[in-house]
């Protein structure tokens, strides 16, 4: 079976079964372990980025060296931003992984689909109701 990517965690597609309930134990299980190796594999990088930046930081005599640095570090310090903000969202993932709420549209309430999930864990809303809030969001600059 192939294995399929999220960023850079790789997994095997869930294979669902001719008339298997939807978010049934099997998935919610799926769906669990993609989230956990999502978090970790994110909370390794939030260390090795805290790891290189103390055993970087110097303080270079030359304003050029010391300007790069500076500016090397806010790049990596934003990456790091979003992947907190991702982090919070696998966090709200599992809850409702917990309450029996995952994988179902939060604006229309129907299932938003294995793939979908696959392809992003933390999605909220239905491919539908995505495109609808895109066009929204773009006619609201």
């Amino acid at each position: 079976m192939a294995e399929t990517s999220t960023s850079t965690l790789v997994f095997k597609p869930y294979k669902a079964k001719r008339g298997e309930e939807y978010m049934n134990e099997k998935q919610v299980e799926h769906f669990r372990k993609i989230l956990g190796a999502w978090k970790r594999q994110l909370m390794e990088e939030v260390d090795r980025t805290l790891h290189h930046m103390q055993d970087e930081a110097a303080n270079f005599p030359d304003p050029n060296d010391r300007a790069t640095q500076e500016s090397e570090f806010t790049l990596e310090l934003r990456t790091r931003d979003r992947e907190r903000k991702l982090i919070r969202k696998i966090d709200d993932a599992l809850i409702s992984l917990d309450s029996g709420e995952y994988g179902y549209c939060e604006a229309c309430g129907i299932e938003i689909g294995i793939r979908r999930l696959e392809a992003r864990p933390t999605a909220t809303l239905c491919y539908d109701c995505k495109v609808l809030d895109e066009i929204r969001e773009k006619q609201m600059g």
